[in-house]
């Protein structure tokens, strides 16, 4: 055996413990390590130093993509041109959307809501106007936009924005009622001001209110209509700077739509009317309807209704005009929904809503607002969904939605990430989850198709799972940075449904949302998924492609926390080895009379909080329901929610533990292998030397047990009796024990602890905090939750506080050494608790596969025993050469396939990975961390290597450990909102930012890290954010993102004809430059706005895309847009000649006519 580099461990223990932390380098002190590291020459220590190659500059922070629905939506617009949508929300973020794939996400620094927003069609920019009264011009030409110009007003407030098609110059009404313009181009603000005593009749005596409308007339961009909120509708000539007409309504006005000609206008109001006017005849509306009012019999006006919040008047060149608005129902009904209403000729359609309209926007063949609109498509924004209907055909269908937006469809309760997953799964899940196409969607393409979107370079597999409040599981294909749905399972479905009324008699612990999933653990070579209710179950699932129709197993099991109680004979049950295709029966026949002290009628005791499906189910082809197991209510007292969840399909096993101790279950056998208290898994290796407090009883066995105290074993495995277990040999062995009842009752001190603790637990605590109590978060308590910390580990607390807050946080099965010196791996499960500790059992499985179905399994604790600081979060376990060793998995085979072979019916089992085969009988790394440390130990000598206090002052929220660039290393996310990587197995600190304040307990509970630098969580109720830690993937993120603009010819307006342009319009050039320009008008006050200067120049273009490249490519673009514009003016300079030269025929042909004539004879 080599000589192991005994200086470079020391080493690399300073380097990973910080300096001042508890504990220097070796020894107990370092983290409350048992076996000191001083000892490193112990057998089994590595025989020589591992090469790592990870360092720190493989490591770099950032956002990748945003998925879902914006959360709390304000705003919307879109580029008809570009076919891009933007949407705006209430946190002051922009989401554009285009072709599937281009889905980009933007964030205003001040986070104020997003009032308006308006793009620069097909010029590849945004304004959006911002509730802190300022206004940002956003760069679209880059995969990331960022701000160029900002305006912030200093003494008005905005109310709305518009920008003509193909202006410079941005009209913005003011809560004042003034109206200021702004240059696009240099966002500088004009002197031209119209002022709304200038706009309103000198004999108005009040006010006119807020600007609410403003729009340049179709007919001639020279006059703006401009409504004010209290009906006031002012048609301003821009040239002459004084009013054309004034029109005057007794109804607050919401919306103004102009008739594409220019004549006519409609406004909606606060009645519930919509007005038709005529520039003619001003006085008076020459329309008004009420179009949900109902008709008075005595022809009365009819009654008002909810006031119609936006309306717009579309036409068509071969049909009747559309006039689409929201609101406008009637007051009678106030149960019905929100609505869409479409009038269309006489038909009226009205479309119900399943949440609040925030906006909508008509989608028009042609972005010229002087040309028949031919609206095609209404796109409907609502507070929680986004919509499209086609307005093309009579139904009026909604188009299928190809955004991955139903994310919240149910509340997240929990996430999973996988990356480099097998490449077979994506495919397979999606023919079991491809839905057929549901009838009523339109068989039109999705109308927002603009930017584009390749590849990229990154092509493994991913996939998310997301855990939802109403029992359903979704998978994801989360591939190259796209989001789309796979698969969905309804775990409820197992379940039978709880009538209504019934809630206060049932043995539910949780009122609302009683099946939302808590805790799910995947195996994606096995395809086992395994899921942990909030009412305390676990359900066990295999994949199936065949559909079947069966029972579902069901087991029960008594989890409960004894500290000072006495253990009470109980009749002996031992059924036969049971058969693994029959269903158990009941447990709770098998419980003892024992159990029910209380008075009648009040005491639950042994029963689950649900009911299971007792009948046979049909399952569809996928995941279908293996085995529920429920943990049953004890004495009174409900049982405690889920806290740790693992499950191997090799071994056949899964185990989950909770506040009150741990259970595992053969799910091949449908059979309990164990069931007891967290102090019971000790044996006599029970670090805290608990001393019986008085007045308290001897442990009094039942007599059928008492002679097992003569074994050798005794002492050490005398915790791991179950009185209704069968004892062989000190062994849990129990197939033949279906019951874990334990007969045991509640003293006085654990009943009152029981209605402390109660059943009102909330429902998704994921047990990372230490000592499983709740994390309040913000962290503003950090130092109560650090008392918490001391007082878990300090020995004067009374071993009740202990012994009721030590929950089992993390579960993990793998081939390992279990005790110490042992010369073979062999299969084992590792517990850690919420003090810190770490407790190994043996598991000893049947020597042939034969055998497994009839064979008990045997659980015992191996009397290893290790200790960390705080609540323990993960395990892992590297061969020799660091390699992470992956868990033993069975190979997935179709439980019901055709084939009943034998061939079929043999399991496959990989039992370590193929690199690390010849070396795992010789030494292993394990890997453990907590919320406080990590320690890396060798086994089977146990000594500890490596330690490293990642945090003194927060505690983690989440670790794992994860394959970077072909290595391995600890991710970390903590409290404080730090995301640190560690090296393995040296500890050393590769990568520690401050990314992200942990501000609700959305984050801390769906805060997940995966494979190849990947990393999510629930940035809101409705999104998932994705980032990255890898450096390689940053570099990359550019060629991965979709592009938001691309260079498209703007469409040519049509040809309004010599006369029609002579005589139907305004007779002279609109020169807005000159009007607005400060040559004529002047230069505004400075003090009414601020100009800033935004980040997105030169360093937003240097992001967008690096060297020569982007630099050829924004050239390339830049010059395809001058040729399109010179283009443009040639044909426009041509078209003018031509008339010019028809003008010239017409007046030359004139001329001669009457070139002889004398005076008296015209």
């Amino acid at each position: 055996m080599k000589k192991f580099n005994f200086r470079k461990v020391l080493d690399g223990l300073t380097a990973a413990s910080p300096v001042g932390s508890s504990g220097g380098g070796s020894g107990s002190g370092a983290g409350g390590s048992v076996h000191p590291g001083g000892t490193a020459g112990a057998a089994g220590t590595p025989r020589e130093e591992i090469q790592e190659t990870l360092t720190s500059d493989y490591f770099q922070i950032c956002k990748t993509v945003r998925h879902g629905f914006p959360y709390l939506p304000t705003a919307l617009a879109f580029d008809p041109v570009q076919k891009i949508l933007a949407i705006g929300t209430r946190t002051g973020a922009i989401r554009i959307l285009g072709r599937p794939g281009v889905d980009c996400y933007c964030q205003h620094e001040s986070g104020a809501a997003v009032l308006q927003l308006q793009f620069l069609i097909n010029e590849g920019a945004l304004v959006s106007a911002c509730a802190d009264d300022a206004l940002h011009l956003w760069n679209l030409r880059q995969k990331r936009p960022a701000i160029l110009h900002s305006l912030k007003f200093n003494r008005e407030r905005i109310t709305y924005c518009h920008l003509p098609f193909q202006s410079k110059w941005l009209y913005v009404g003011t809560e004042r009622g003034n109206t200021h313009i702004v240059n696009i181009e240099s966002f500088i603000l004009s002197g031209y001001v119209i002022m709304w005593n200038k706009a309103i009749e000198l004999s108005t005596k009040t006010h006119p209110g807020p600007v609410v409308h403003l729009s340049d007339s179709p007919r001639d961009e020279g006059k703006l209509l401009i409504g004010y909120e209290n009906g006031t509708i002012v048609f301003w000539d821009l040239r002459s700077k004084r009013a054309d007409l004034r029109a005057y309504y007794d109804e607050a006005i919401h919306s103004v739509a102009w008739h594409h000609e220019g004549k006519q206008f409609m406004c909606s109001h606060s009645d519930g009317s919509l007005t038709l006017w005529n520039l003619k005849s001003p006085n008076r509306p020459f329309q008004t309807t009420i179009p949900h009012g109902k008709v008075q019999r005595d022809g009365k006006k009819p009654e008002s209704c909810k006031p119609i919040l936006k309306v717009e008047y579309k036409t068509c060149k071969n049909s009747e005009p559309f006039v689409v608005f929201s609101g406008g129902l009637s007051y009678d009904k106030p149960c019905r929904r929100p609505s869409l209403t479409i009038m269309h000729g006489k038909a009226i359609t009205v479309l119900e809503m399943d949440h609040p309209i925030v906006d909508f926007l008509t989608l028009c063949e042609t972005p010229y607002p002087n040309e028949f609109q031919e609206p095609y498509a209404v796109v409907v924004l609502l507070e929680k969904d986004l919509i499209v209907v086609d307005l093309t055909q009579t139904n009026f269908p909604i188009f299928e939605n190809p955004y991955p937006i139903d994310i919240h469809e149910s509340p997240v309760t929990c996430t999973e990430y996988f990356a480099d997953c097998p490449p077979d799964l994506i495919p397979v899940l999606y023919s079991v989850g491809a839905k057929h196409k549901k009838q009523g969607y339109s068989n039109k393409e999705w109308p927002i198709s603009g930017g584009a979107w390749n590849l990229g370079a990154q092509t493994y597999p991913e996939i998310i799972i997301t855990g939802h409040a109403d029992g359903s599981v979704k998978f994801w294909d989360a591939s190259a940075i796209t989001l789309q749905m796979l698969y969905k399972l309804k775990t409820s479905k197992v379940f039978e449904k709880q009538k209504v009324g019934e809630g206060k008699a049932t043995a539910e612990i949780v009122e609302e949302d009683p099946f939302a999933v808590q805790m799910m653990y995947w195996c994606p070579e096995s395809r086992i998924f395994c899921v942990a209710g909030v009412s305390a179950y676990v359900i066990v699932y295999r994949f199936s492609k065949h559909e079947v129709n069966t029972e579902i197993a069901s087991l029960e099991v008594r989890l409960q926390c004894e500290v000072e109680d006495i253990i009470t004979p109980e009749p002996e049950t031992n059924p036969p080895f049971p058969d693994a295709s029959s269903q158990l029966p009941s447990l709770k026949s098998l419980s003892g009379s024992t159990n029910t002290v209380a008075c009648e009628g009040t005491m639950k005791d042994s029963i689950p909080c649900l009911s299971v499906k007792a009948r046979p189910v049909r399952m569809p082809p996928g995941y279908q329901a293996d085995l529920v197991i429920q943990l049953v209510w004890v004495d009174g007292e409900p049982p405690q929610q889920i806290t740790s969840l693992a499950v191997n399909s090799a071994y056949g096993l899964v185990a989950f533990g909770n506040c009150n101790g741990l259970a595992v279950v053969d799910f091949m056998q449908k059979t309990v292998l164990l069931s007891m208290g967290t102090l019971d898994l000790y044996g006599s290796s029970d670090p805290y030397q608990r001393q019986p407090r008085s007045p308290r009883k001897s442990r009094q066995f039942a007599a059928g047990l008492t002679e097992l105290s003569d074994s050798p074993v005794s002492l050490e495995l005398e915790r791991c009796k179950s009185p209704t277990s069968d004892h062989v040999n000190g062994h849990c062995t129990s197939p033949t024990s279906q019951s874990c009842s334990s007969g045991k009752r509640l003293s006085s001190a654990d009943v009152s602890r029981a209605n402390r603790r109660g059943p009102g637990r909330p429902p998704f605590r994921k047990a990372q905090s230490a000592a499983c109590m709740e994390i309040s978060l913000p962290v503003t308590t950090e130092e109560n939750r650090e008392n918490s910390f001391s007082r878990s580990r300090s020995s004067s607390v009374s071993s009740i506080d202990r012994d009721s807050k030590e929950a089992i946080t993390a579960l993990f099965f793998m081939e390992s050494f279990a005790r110490k010196n042992d010369s073979a791996v062999s299969s084992c499960l590792w517990v850690g608790t919420g003090l810190g500790m770490v407790i190994i059992l043996s598991l000893n499985l049947p020597a042939s596969d034969d055998l497994r179905q009839s064979e008990p399994v045997m659980v015992s604790p191996s009397g290893t025993v290790l200790t960390l600081k705080g609540a323990v979060l993960t395990f892992a376990c590297l061969d020799c050469m660091g390699t992470l060793t992956h868990q033993p998995y069975e190979v997935w085979r179709d439980p019901h396939s055709a084939d009943d072979g034998d061939k079929a019916r043999k399991r496959k089992l990989v039992m370590h990975s193929p690199s690390s085969s010849q070396d795992m009988g010789d030494h292993q790394f394990a890997v453990i961390c907590s919320e406080k440390q990590a320690k890396v130990f060798s086994l089977p000598s146990q000594t500890c290597l490596y330690v490293h206090n990642i945090t003194e002052t927060s505690f983690l929220l989440r670790a794992d450990v994860v394959t970077l660039c072909n290595s391995v290393c600890l991710a970390c996310f903590c409290a404080n909102g730090h995301i640190m990587t560690l090296s393995l197995p040296s500890l050393r600190p590769l990568l520690d930012m401050n990314y992200l304040p942990v501000t609700d307990m959305r984050i801390a509970r769906t805060f997940c890290f995966t494979n190849e630098g990947q990393a999510l969580y629930l940035s809101s109720p409705t999104e998932i954010q994705r980032l990255t830690y890898s450096q390689e993937m940053c570099d990359n993120l550019q060629d991965m993102l979709g592009d938001l603009f691309t260079p498209v010819e703007t469409p040519e307006a049509q040809n309004r004809g010599f006369l029609k342009g002579l005589f139907g319009g305004s007779g002279q050039a609109f020169d807005r430059e000159e009007l607005f320009g400060e040559a004529t008008a002047g230069k505004a006050s400075r003090s009414l706005a601020q100009h800033i200067p935004g980040s997105g120049g030169i360093e937003g273009v240097r992001g967008a895309a690096g060297g020569v490249i982007g630099d050829l490519t924004r050239a390339r673009i830049a010059l395809d847009e001058r040729g399109q514009k010179l283009g443009e003016l040639d044909e426009r300079t041509a078209s003018m000649m031509a008339s010019a030269e028809a003008f010239s025929k017409h007046a030359h042909e004139v001329m001669l006519k009457y070139k002889d004539k004398k005076w008296y004879q015209f």
